[in-house]
């Protein structure tokens, strides 16, 4: 589902107007009555709830003129509450304020901080607010009104539902200037908003609820510019491919995992499972000749493949003609293999040396870290980089701290810049194409912040491309899952106690899941 920012909504309504033929009033009339069914949903005691709908002079406001009408032909005790003069009112959401008279509902007129001290002990009495204040127009900081509204109605604690966007929020920023709605639930109108999924606007959301208000869904995905998905459960099962009967092991690609060095074989160990467990056909490690032993004894699905090493007990630059002579579909990188001087030499000529497409993690990407410019993808030869905002600031020249601020720029930008794919780990996890696409996964918890999850997520993204050959599903597909399996660990173990072998136990239980089978077992009779 893609995200859109204020222009691309716009132009989504105006095509939906003008091109399909939906009258405005029509989509608002579809707004409102989509918030209630979603409030009906969230809210067991709705029906005997008194509900006050604070309303803007705008098209938000019109929203809440519907949801207050609506609401009470369904029963529900409802007070409206004008942030305006009536007289301000225009188009669609006149209309419906008009009808709001007809029916005989009153609509308080709160025009200055003198109306709303007067009004507030109405609206302290209600025991669920609408935000229906403004809508995706507004940027900036709220001042003063309506800057005391919103830090009365959060200062209340009761629950809060905000139409399309909490008020404070801009739509094209996950900034927070100044005071915002602290929304209990928001239901935004036919696609998410910038603030709605990356922190920290997004902590002011609550629930989020995506409202289909009647804008088709192929006419969002071509509304021109910055174009950013999130992952869904819909999309993602489709990237997932059926096996036939007659399928053997060479139908699911071969990964070569370089990684590993003395004392970090478990990143090794790790990253193979992830690509085992994600289908990969056939799956070797190639290591320090000292580590083979130990990575020999911990699994017996994936093969070995001993190096020469360094006398610290990592991959030597010596090794480069051997790992270029090994057959694999695709090359995973990274994990555990430490920064010898000579070790990143020897990544920096398989990055460049390769034939095979390559997934590029931890100390691989600290090898480019003084040369980021010799990190680029090349005709033939597709690559993936997966860093953390740690790596990400020593490939960007910046501080993680910048990183975080905008992590989509810093993604986008490096992915464009340099003809790769980027899947930039943390919270809400983003992937960049080259092509300026990006995507955003929702999936994963806070207990996968633990040594060793991010080598999985290499693994998995390798045996993904080596399936699928196509980077930007292979991205797609292993961060959703990725997150799912966390998700379905945390749910036995908690955040607290979550470790990277928990998560790999639920890729099965993730993918199965994901495509909607379930586990049989047979027992014998005895």
């Amino acid at each position: 589902m893609r995200v859109l920012n204020t222009q691309q909504m716009r132009e989504a309504d105006r095509r939906t107007i003008n091109d399909i033929g939906i009258p405005s009033i029509v989509l608002m009339e579809n707004a409102g009555r989509q918030a209630v069914a979603a409030m009906e949903a969230a809210f067991e005691t709705l029906h005997s709830s008194r509900v006050g709908v604070l309303c803007g002079r705008g098209n938000n406001g019109g929203d809440g003129f519907v949801i207050a009408r609506t609401l009470v032909q369904r029963g529900v005790e409802t007070s409206v509450f004008l942030l305006g003069s009536v007289s301000e009112i225009r188009g669609d959401a006149r209309t419906n304020l008009e009808v709001l008279g007809r029916i005989g509902l009153t609509v308080v007129e709160i025009t200055t901080a003198q109306d709303w001290e007067l009004h507030f002990s109405e609206v302290s009495e209600c025991d669920i607010l609408v935000d229906a204040i403004v809508g995706t127009g507004f940027h900036g900081r709220l001042n003063g009104m309506l800057e005391t509204v919103v830090a009365d109605v959060n200062e209340l604690g009761v629950p809060v539902i905000a139409i399309d966007l909490p008020t404070g929020l801009s739509a094209d920023s996950h900034e927070v200037d100044g005071d915002a709605i602290e929304a209990s639930m928001t239901v935004t109108l036919a696609a998410p908003k910038i603030p709605l999924v990356f922190p920290p606007a997004d902590s002011h959301c609550g629930d989020l609820v995506i409202a289909d208000i009647g804008i088709p869904l192929p006419l969002i995905d071509e509304v021109e510019g910055p174009y950013l998905e999130l992952l869904t459960r819909e999309r993602m099962r489709e990237l997932i491919p059926a096996r036939t009967a007659e399928s053997h092991k060479g139908d699911f690609g071969h990964v070569l995992i370089v990684a590993g060095s003395f004392g970090k074989t478990g990143a090794a160990h790790l990253a193979a499972l992830g690509a085992l467990r994600c289908g990969a056909g056939l799956v070797t490690i190639a290591t320090p000749r000292s580590c083979v032993p130990v990575l020999a004894s911990m699994a017996a699905e994936y093969m070995t493949e001993p190096l020469d090493e360094t006398p610290a007990g990592t991959i030597d630059y010596s090794a480069i003609d051997r790992v270029l002579e090994l057959k694999a579909d695709v090359i995973a990188v990274g994990p555990g293999l430490g920064q010898e001087p000579s070790t990143a030499a020897f990544v920096q000529a398989l990055v460049e040396r390769a034939g095979v497409s390559l997934v590029i993690d931890a100390d691989a990407l600290n090898a480019f870290a003084e040369e980021p410019e010799r990190l680029t993808g090349r005709d033939g030869v597709e690559m993936i980089i997966t860093p953390h905002p740690g790596e990400m600031a020593r490939l960007v020249g910046s501080t993680i701290e910048a990183v975080q601020r905008d992590r989509l720029a810093a993604a986008r930008g490096f992915a464009s810049g340099h003809r790769l794919h980027v899947v930039l780990k943390g919270h809400r996890t983003i992937i960049a194409a080259p092509e300026d696409r990006a995507f955003l996964n929702f999936t994963g918890n806070a207990g996968m912040a633990s040594g060793g999850t991010g080598d999985v997520l290499t693994g998995m993204v390798a045996a993904w491309f080596a399936q699928l050959l196509d980077a930007e599903a292979a991205c797609k597909i292993a961060v959703y899952l990725h997150g799912l399996a966390g998700d379905l660990a945390e749910g036995d173990e908690g955040e607290v106690s979550l470790v990277a072998t928990d998560l790999v136990s639920r890729i099965g239980d993730a993918i199965l899941e994901l495509t909607a089978r379930r586990k049989t077992r047979s027992r014998e009779a005895s």
